[in-house]
């Protein structure tokens, strides 16, 4: 099997990166594609108390194990299934059980943060950045971390202000510079996406 194609897909919370990761996935013979979610790699917290862990701010970089992140995609590289963690949101820790990611012609890595890390970016083929405006992101945000993260709305809101929108402005917003492509809107560019699935296929069809 020959090396795999990395596609990082960034921006800030709710620009619509797992929209674009979807649409991608769907217009790519499955057997071809695996996304792996950034997420997936917060580190485990499950020697701290509940009350410690719910204080973790989860838009810096040091909330994510890039350590494991980067080992699991050199094993994709070389052609070796990996056991991405799974994150509970709800208790704020991972979970015990694992999913196993075997390679593929194509993964995507979704992420906040995957521009950030210089070693991350160097395993990236293709960086693309989505690009949104702020107050569609944090809407969204709200709708997504009421409905799957058991969240209120007073949490949600104090954590984009006190958190989430620093985090986003020195962290996030400045890997832009490093993007290869900028997809204004995210899922719903679809001039974007369909430019993106072309460019696939001819890499897969080489």
């Amino acid at each position: 099997m020959k090396r795999p194609l990395i596609i990082g897909i960034t921006g800030g919370t709710g620009s619509g990166k797992s929209t674009v990761s979807k649409e991608i996935f769907k217009l790519i013979p499955e057997k071809k594609i695996a996304v792996i979610e950034q997420d997936s790699y917060y580190k485990d917290q499950s020697h701290l108390t509940f009350e410690e862990r719910v204080k973790t701010n989860y838009d810096h970089p040091f909330a994510f194990d890039n350590e494991l992140l980067i080992k699991h995609l050199k094993d994709l590289l070389n052609n070796k299934p990996i056991e991405k963690p799974i994150y509970d949101f709800e208790q704020h820790t991972r979970k015990k059980e694992t999913v196993t990611v075997e390679p593929k012609d194509i993964i995507i890595l979704e992420g906040i943060l995957i521009l950030f890390e210089e070693e991350i970016r160097d395993l990236l083929d293709i960086k693309i950045f989505v690009d949104t405006d702020a107050d569609v992101r944090v809407i969204r945000r709200i709708l997504r971390d009421i409905k799957e993260r058991g969240r209120t709305l007073d949490s949600v809101i104090f954590q984009y202000m006190d958190t989430v929108r620093p985090a986003h402005l020195q962290f996030i917003e400045p890997t832009k510079r490093y993007a290869d492509i900028v997809i204004p809107e995210g899922g719903y560019n679809k001039v974007a996406i369909d430019i993106m699935v072309a460019k696939i296929n001819s890499i897969l069809n080489k």
